[in-house]
């Protein structure tokens, strides 16, 4: 089944592999086929496996075991989350509230508990983010996804799993719930300075400096998002 959908190539393998655990071909707590056999079976390269799998871990749907393999995550806790979020009409405020609550201690923790991988994985997340900035013209949905990757990577590599499935509910609801508020002028240059920051604290095992970062990034797209929902309730 080669991989030929338009889109990145890591996209489309991480597609692929997400299909094939939503049609059950490969279920939760299942350990995905050795990587050469995978990827001869999407028709890719190793490398560009890699990379698909890499952003699949951070999004919290498959957790890379070192020495046994890669293994589907369960998304029960994830679909309970979703449910009881469905049935809540959350406003801004209720929502960067909990951004706050779980991102700003988990920032700490990833300074003081980081694995390498784990270190790598936030790295990557935001070499791709910042390459996709520097890369115009932008694609506004494809750098709000990546954005979320980002803030992920940090949460996943705290170590908290229960902190990474509430995380990724949040991001979601986010995401499909309002728009992007990165293209108000300057806004997009703030968050990557914040992005920067954080990152910086974490490398430097800087605990207190990485929840100082996540905090003020967090508290400017709040701010951000207040004035994208004013500027369009006047429009309205």
């Amino acid at each position: 089944m080669p991989v030929q959908q338009p889109g990145s190539l890591s996209t489309r393998i991480a597609e692929k592999i997400e299909q094939l655990i939503t049609e059950e071909r490969i279920k939760p707590g299942d350990r995905l086929p050795p990587e050469r056999e995978l990827a001869t079976m999407l028709g890719v390269s190793r490398p560009s496996l890699r990379e698909a799998v890499r952003s699949l871990a951070t999004r919290g749907k498959v957790s890379v075991r070192h020495g046994q393999g890669v293994f589907v995550e369960s998304d029960a806790t994830t679909k309970r989350l979703r449910s009881d979020l469905a049935q809540l009409e959350v406003d801004l405020g209720e929502l960067f509230a909990m951004r706050e609550v779980l991102e700003v201690p988990a920032a700490g923790w990833a300074a003081t508990q980081a694995t390498p991988e784990r270190l790598a994985a936030i790295e990557d997340a935001f070499a791709g983010l910042e390459a996709a900035i520097s890369a115009p013209p932008i694609g506004w949905a494809e750098l709000q996804k990546l954005d979320a990757a980002f803030h992920l990577a940090v949460v996943k590599a705290c170590g908290n799993r229960f902190l990474l499935n509430t995380l990724g509910v949040l991001n979601e609801v986010m995401v499909t719930g309002m728009q992007t508020t990165l293209q108000i002028p300057g806004r997009l240059e703030r968050s990557a300075a914040d992005h920067r920051r954080l990152l910086d604290a974490i490398r430097r095992q800087d605990a207190a400096g990485a929840r100082a970062a996540a905090r003020t990034h967090i508290r400017a797209a709040h701010a951000a998002a207040l004035k994208r929902a004013k500027e369009e309730t006047a429009a309205g």
